[in-house]
C-alpha cells in the first residue's frame, strides 16, 4: 500500500475545528504523515490563515463558534487560486452534504471519522489538485483558461463558484459526448449523493452562461447532458 508519507513531504495543511482533542490529533496525525499543519479555531482565524499562509489543503469543520463552516467553505472557495477544502461535521444529513458541495467543498467527513480515512482522502485531494495542468479549452465562444482559473464568454468574464468550475471543465473535456449525472457526481465530486446535486448545479451553470449566449449545455433525457454548440 502507497505510503501517505509520499504526499506529505512540503505540503501545507490547515486544520479549522473548535474542538482542541481533534484539532491536536489531526495535526499530530497529519505531522507524522509528513505534513507541514497550521491549525485555526474560529473561522475568522481561518479566513486570515488561507489568506497569509495560502495552504494546499484546507480541513474544515462545519461548526464554529463564531461563523458557519459553510460561510468560510464559500469565501475560501470564492478566492483565485483557492486550495481544495475538506469538510468535517458531525451532521450526517443529505441537505447539509450537498450544501456544502455545492459551494465549494471538494469532500465530505462525517464524525466520528478514522484517521485513515482522513489521510485517504487528503491524498487523493492534493494528488487531484497536481494533476491539474494549464491547458486552455474553448467550446464555441466559452473559453476556459485552467492555469488563470478564468472563464470567459464573447471575451466576458464569467463567475463560477469552485464546484462550477469543475463541472464545466468536465463538460468542456467531454465536449460533443453525452455524460451521464452519475459520470458528473463521479469526476467532479468523487461520491453519489445523488442527481438532485447535479441538476441543481448545472442549473446554475447554464444561467451563468447563457446570460451571454446561447445555450451550449444541453440535456439528453434518459442518458445526461453533452455541452455542444447548436
Amino acid at each position: 500500500m502507497e505510503p501517505p508519507l509520499v504526499y506529505g513531504q512540503g505540503q501545507q495543511l490547515l486544520v479549522v475545528d473548535d474542538e482542541p482533542g481533534i484539532t491536536e490529533m489531526l495535526a499530530t496525525t497529519l505531522g507524522l504523515a509528513g505534513y507541514q499543519v497550521r491549525t485555526a479555531a474560529t473561522g475568522r482565524e481561518a479566513l486570515k490563515r488561507v489568506a497569509e499562509d495560502r495552504p494546499d489543503l484546507v480541513i474544515l469543520d462545519v461548526m464554529l463558534p463564531d461563523m458557519d463552516g459553510f460561510e468560510v467553505c464559500r469565501r475560501v472557495s470564492e478566492q483565485p487560486d483557492a486550495p481544495p477544502i475538506l469538510l468535517l461535521t458531525a451532521r450526517d444529513s443529505v441537505l447539509d452534504k450537498v450544501t456544502g458541495l455545492t459551494i465549494g467543498a471538494d469532500d465530505y467527513l462525517t464524525k466520528p471519522f478514522s484517521i485513515p480515512e482522513v489521510l485517504a482522502r487528503v491524498r487523493v485531494l492534493l494528488r487531484r489538485a497536481r494533476r491539474d495542468v494549464d491547458p486552455v479549452l474553448s467550446v464555441g465562444d466559452v473559453v476556459l483558461d485552467d492555469g488563470s482559473r478564468r472563464v470567459t464568454r464573447d471575451g466576458r468574464l464569467v463567475e463560477l463558484s469552485p464546484t462550477e468550475y469543475r463541472l464545466l471543465r468536465y463538460l468542456m473535456v467531454n465536449a460533443g459526448r453525452v455524460v451521464s449525472k452519475s459520470q458528473v457526481l463521479e469526476h467532479v465530486w468523487r461520491h453519489d449523493f445523488g442527481d438532485g446535486v447535479v441538476e441543481k448545479v448545472v442549473s446554475r451553470l447554464r444561467q451563468k452562461l447563457d446570460a451571454s449566449g446561447a445555450p451550449l449545455i444541453h440535456t439528453v433525457r434518459g442518458f445526461g447532458y453533452s455541452m455542444r454548440e447548436g
